[in-house]
């Protein structure tokens, strides 16, 4: 399944290249290599309930608006006909909410503006409406129990709609602004350079906001004429502490901080610790960064900022990857019992009694597991199995073997390894706890790799940093599935695998 295969890293690996200063992690018991900050049930429960107040509050706005008009548009066509608000609404809302809800309109922003939102608002409700319409077509020509569906009928429908959504809506912002000024909420500015400052010194001055800076987190902080009376609580190291201190909801980053390896992890640790993390960059040039809702862009006073998204275990496709898992899983040990069968005994044959070679690997949070594979040759000791890096060209492999990892079948076992819930089919690979704790002290991302469930294949093996290439470039990689991971780009994923599975030299 997979098609990585261990071999000499390049671009100065840890193993040949000079050491880096040591970070403690060689000091640290077997699997602590990564250490998950996780918010306090408590503080997590009340940072969802407030996080969801508004898109709730919107959700109730647009049903509202929707079924209202319906009624509306009902009574006007037909002043007979009494004001039934619910009457025709029901087909046309699920799609409606679903339709807003991918275009971000129900989104916590920091600048709510009814007239940003119109125009998403206005294509999003003709998308439904032309929905009702070829519903309707299905139904002789009429709405459910509504009567005919005539472009006067839409017409009114659509203004209807779409101007109690706007009153609703300003009506809900304008209330959002007042608690934000009365209840500002505590943020931490990362960087305290002069965006940082700038930055934090307008959320000061504009209350409509709801953020109260309380501090900076840099661990180099510049030394600027005219600073400001907000302090310099540490580096990455305090983000913890203060987030508890203050039940931090928010973090800023800006451009200008001392070390961007530092920043980023930083900025990882904030999002696992359950803060909105929001990144103002330093380029601000016209059209170079979305601000529209649907593409998850906002400003601050005129400061374009962009927010992360949740953390990929917490985002409601996580639950639908297990499942494939489990059920891909599942279908592959029985419909591969064949060759499964077919591996053993040449492996049997080959090499002797065992035909299933254990080792342990690093993989969510740092937890140790035992991976299966088939046996392609026997280590001289334990030693040599946890600590030897490269056997693709050991003299001990025989023409079984070299087969087995040629083709991948050795590692077809690991099906029950992603069955138990060890790994996932799509996912960062897992190392050896040895090269785990050495790779994190010479790559400061690397151990970051360890904050979703380890795979079969990933982003890093389909892009062809397998055998003979970086650690650093696969660490690159590993990150970038993490933090931009769907269910589609597994499937993008797993097909890139069955190609080169089929094709390994790229043909």
């Amino acid at each position: 399944m997979t098609i990585d295969h261990e071999s000499v890293p390049r671009s100065g690996g840890p193993l040949s290249g000079p050491r880096l200063p040591a970070t403690g992690l060689l000091d640290r018991p077997t699997g602590a290599a990564y250490t998950r900050a996780v918010p306090s049930p408590r503080r997590h429960r009340r940072t969802t309930r407030s996080r969801l107040a508004l898109p709730l509050a919107l959700v109730q706005v647009d049903a509202i608006a929707l079924c209202t008009g319906t009624g509306i548009a009902n009574r006007v066509m037909d002043p007979t006909v009494p004001l039934a608000p619910l009457v025709g609404a029901a087909a046309v809302l699920p799609l409606l909410l679903v339709l807003n809800l991918a275009g971000g309109l129900y989104r916590t922003r920091l600048t709510l503006s009814v007239l940003d939102e119109l125009p998403a608002l206005a294509v999003r409700a003709v998308v439904a409406t032309a929905f009702a319409v070829t519903l309707a077509g299905c139904l002789d020509g009429r709405w459910p129990d509504c009567g005919p569906a005539t472009p006067a009928r839409l017409t009114v429908l659509l203004g209807a709609q779409l101007l109690i959504a706007a009153v609703g809506r300003g009506f809900l912002y304008h209330l959002v602004r007042r608690i934000r000024r009365g209840r500002p909420s505590p943020v931490l500015v990362l960087g305290a350079g002069r965006l940082g400052r700038t930055v934090a010194a307008a959320l000061r001055e504009h209350g409509e906001y709801g953020m109260r800076p309380v501090g900076f987190l840099d661990a180099d902080p510049p030394l600027l004429a005219g600073g400001t009376d907000l302090p310099v609580l540490g580096g990455r190291e305090a983000l913890e502490r203060e987030v508890h201190r203050h039940r931090i909801h928010h973090v800023i980053a800006t451009a200008g901080a001392a070390d961007e390896a530092e920043t980023a992890a930083t900025l990882r640790d904030a999002v696992r610790l359950g803060c909105q993390v929001w990144l103002v960059p330093a380029l601000r040039e016209h059209g170079s960064l979305p601000t529209a809702p649907i593409a998850g862009g906002d400003h601050l006073w005129g400061f374009p900022c962009l927010r992360l998204g949740s953390p990929a275990m917490r985002r409601p496709g996580w639950a639908v990857k297990r499942a494939l898992d489990v059920t891909a899983a599942g279908t592959g040990l029985l419909l591969l019992a064949p060759v499964l069968a077919l591996c053993a005994l040449a492996v049997r044959f080959d090499t002797g009694p065992g035909v299933l070679f254990r080792q342990q690997r690093t993989g969510l949070d740092g937890r140790v597991f035992t991976v299966l594979k088939f046996r392609t040759l026997r280590p001289s000791n334990e030693h040599e199995s946890a600590t030897r890096w490269n056997i693709a060209q050991d003299h001990r492999m025989g023409a079984v073997g070299r087969l087995l990892r040629k083709s991948s079948l050795d590692e077809l076992p690991q099906l029950w390894n992603v069955l138990r819930g060890d790994m996932s089919l799509v996912g960062p690979r897992p190392e050896r706890p040895y090269f785990v704790m050495r790779f994190s002290q010479a790559y400061p991302e690397y151990a970051d790799r360890h904050r979703v469930p380890v795979g079969l294949t990933g982003l890093a093996q389909v892009n062809g940093l397998r055998g003979d290439t970086s650690i650093e470039d696969r660490a690159r990689f590993d990150n970038r599935y993490i933090e931009s991971w769907s269910l589609w780009q597994d499937v993008k994923i797993l097909c890139r695998t069955a190609a080169l599975m089929l094709h390994p030299d790229g043909s």
